[in-house]
């Protein structure tokens, strides 16, 4: 004989996904998720800071990242990257288990922060009277961040 099934109590929850927390925050909202996107973006956009101002004649000039040659294109082309990468996980596009995808976000954290630091050591022959601005201060640490993000990423996907 079978018993029935007791209408008051509340029904069964789905269990969670093999491997998940079930209480802890989506990827997207964790502590590496937040600073991932946020230092990407600031690292994209640093490119339209400036990173060397001076003053000659009377006349103050500022020279942004995107103008100072290859190098200062590349480091917004590795913040794209870098929101891309992460839009596509976002969506569902995962990478092969073997690739952490950690560090392929501190991989590029680490390229950036290298091109930056080019930038900080040599100034272009172009824009000698100029010294360094806050664009490229904030473009190294946005690049450091990226580091750091990516490192943080990694240890959440253990």
């Amino acid at each position: 004989m079978q018993t029935p099934e007791d209408p008051v109590a509340p029904p069964a929850r789905p269990a969670a996904p093999v491997g998940r927390d079930p209480y802890a925050a989506p990827p997207m909202l964790a502590a590496g998720g937040v600073i991932t996107w946020v230092s990407g973006l600031v690292l994209m956009l640093s490119s339209f800071m400036g990173w060397y101002s001076g003053s000659g004649d009377g006349i103050v000039i500022s020279v942004i990242g995107w103008h100072t040659g290859t190098l200062g294109k590349l480091v917004f082309f590795i913040g794209l990257a870098v929101l891309a990468f992460l839009a596509l996980r976002a969506s569902g596009v995962e990478l092969p288990p073997s690739v952490p995808g950690g560090m392929v976000i501190a991989g590029l954290g680490f390229l950036a922060t290298i091109f930056v630091l080019i930038r900080v050591i040599s100034i272009p022959d172009d824009f000698s009277p100029a010294g360094r601005s806050i664009g490229i201060w904030i473009s190294l640490l946005a690049a450091l961040l990226v580091i750091a993000a990516g490192l943080l990423r990694s240890a959440e996907e253990v």
